[in-house]
């Protein structure tokens, strides 16, 4: 049975009128979600497998994706673990960072303001313009990245789809 969510100020009504809090945007909970959604997302999936963005981990089976919030300072980050799974770039994992540290040839860290974040996930504007006006840090192999400008920008419109609670700080 599929489940059926609508978002309101921060709580999610599943099928049945049952409320239940939506996750705080780029907590573990929603993190897991992320990873979810990044599975339905066919652009993820099947173009950074296609473009060999998937493959380039250095040969430890996933990639690391790593995102916060900048004006959560004391917030830690969350982490999907994404990989050449099935034939596509499937995220395997999405929570609580790991005890594996970002290796920056092959991995990704991504940090913005809470209101940049949502910006972009309603695709007010793409992650060109979010990094030429400092809206979006960011520290990875910026080749592979402009290469794959279609997924990132997929990427962002995620945080946009994935439920969640913009009005606190992940703990």
């Amino acid at each position: 049975m599929k489940r059926i969510v609508k978002v309101l100020a921060g709580a999610v009504l599943c099928a049945g009128g049952a409320a239940s809090a939506a996750p705080v945007l780029m907590s573990s909970d929603w993190a897991r979600e992320a990873c979810t959604a990044w599975n339905a997302d066919a652009t993820l999936t099947t173009k950074l497998q296609e473009s060999g963005w998937v493959a380039n981990d250095k040969k430890r089976g996933y990639k690391l994706l790593r995102i916060a919030r900048k004006d959560c300072e004391a917030s830690p980050q969350v982490e999907l673990r994404i990989a050449s799974k099935d034939g596509k770039a499937q995220c395997i994992a999405g929570g609580p960072v790991g005890d594996m540290p970002l290796d920056y040839d092959v991995d990704y860290l991504m940090t913005a303001k809470t209101k940049r974040w949502i910006e972009m996930g309603r695709g007010e504007y793409g992650p060109m313009k979010a990094m030429l006006f400092g809206r979006l840090s960011f520290d990875g192999p910026m080749g592979e990245a402009m290469g794959n400008m279609g997924p990132f920008e997929s990427f962002l419109l995620l945080v946009g789809k994935v439920p969640s609670d913009a009005g606190s700080c992940p703990k």
